[in-house]
């Protein structure tokens, strides 16, 4: 009888995480994945990148906090191509986006936190549960639905035992614009706001003046970032949405700069005076 030979070690992440009897080199990794379809074929490609053994270097040695800033990265580009209505951009952003779910469910599934699944199962769970005008029984369905939503949250903060706060669940990743509205909201829900739209036009002045007597860089900063916050909140009495009105602000600007560029000649505009780019200033500005 002939003496048995070693094998192969097999890649002991594919042969947990699959149904497949695991892989014994890198050749095998295309032919698994091209068999799977939709989700599970995006899982199967993220599976073999953090493989130990075949993955990829630069993806295997990835954490959630390495990857988070690519994943409010790709957020910010789905947004983008929205604005643009580019939709064929706007697929490959959406794509992108859905990388970082699979990308961040695979790394909590490789320390048995949590997997894709579960990943899905809770926000299908919770979909259902914050819509009961849609899926509760018969007589929820002519309810508004809107005012509950924020309700229901808070009640599933109070069940869990979490942070109880008007303010609790504002996330701290949010763009400091947007978490700014959403914590005036949040103070408005329960009675702390100004009763009309004089009191913050009229923080907004006392701001400036704040920010003009500071003695300090410190102290500046702070005032500063206290006249935003007042912005935001006249914005909010206005009606109007800060982060969309500061992205169209840059739109607005960019644009005029580069007609600007067009009109002078790059090497011109660069060298003219202040002057002289006023004047091209002006000139872009017309319709």
């Amino acid at each position: 009888m002939a003496e048995d030979t070693p094998s192969t070690p097999k890649s002991p992440i594919l042969s947990e995480t699959t149904s497949t009897p695991g892989f014994t080199s890198r050749a095998d990794l295309l032919p698994h994945i091209e068999q799977q379809h939709g989700i599970d074929r995006l899982r199967a490609i993220m599976v073999a990148l953090r493989d130990p053994t075949y993955g990829c270097p630069w993806d295997r040695v990835q954490s959630f906090s390495t990857i988070a800033p690519y994943t409010i990265e790709e957020a910010h580009e789905v947004a983008d191509a929205i604005a643009r209505d580019d939709m064929s951009d706007l697929c490959d952003e959406l794509g992108d986006l859905l990388l970082q779910v699979v990308y961040h469910a695979r790394i909590a599934e490789e320390s048995d936190a949590f997997a894709l699944d579960d990943v899905m199962m809770a926000i299908c769970d919770k979909m259902i549960r914050r819509h009961p005008h849609v899926f509760g029984p018969d007589d929820a369905a002519d309810t508004a639905p809107s005012p509950r939503w924020e309700q229901i949250k808070h009640e599933e903060r109070a069940n869990k035992g979490e942070d109880d706060s008007a303010l609790a669940g504002v996330a701290l990743g949010l763009p400091a614009l947007l978490r700014a509205e959403k914590l005036q909201r949040r103070a408005a829900r329960v009675g702390f706001d100004w009763p009309d739209i004089d009191g913050p036009r009229a923080k907004i002045v006392e701001e400036l003046d704040e920010i003009e007597a500071a003695q300090s860089d410190e102290e500046r900063i702070d005032e500063y970032g206290d006249m935003l916050f007042s912005m935001v909140n006249w914005g909010r009495h206005l009606g109007i949405d800060p982060e969309s009105a500061l992205r169209q602000a840059n739109a607005k600007f960019e644009r005029r700069f580069r007609r600007m560029e067009e009109l002078a000649g790059r090497e011109v505009f660069n060298a003219a005076s202040l002057d002289e780019k006023e004047a091209y200033w002006v000139e872009a500005k017309k319709p």
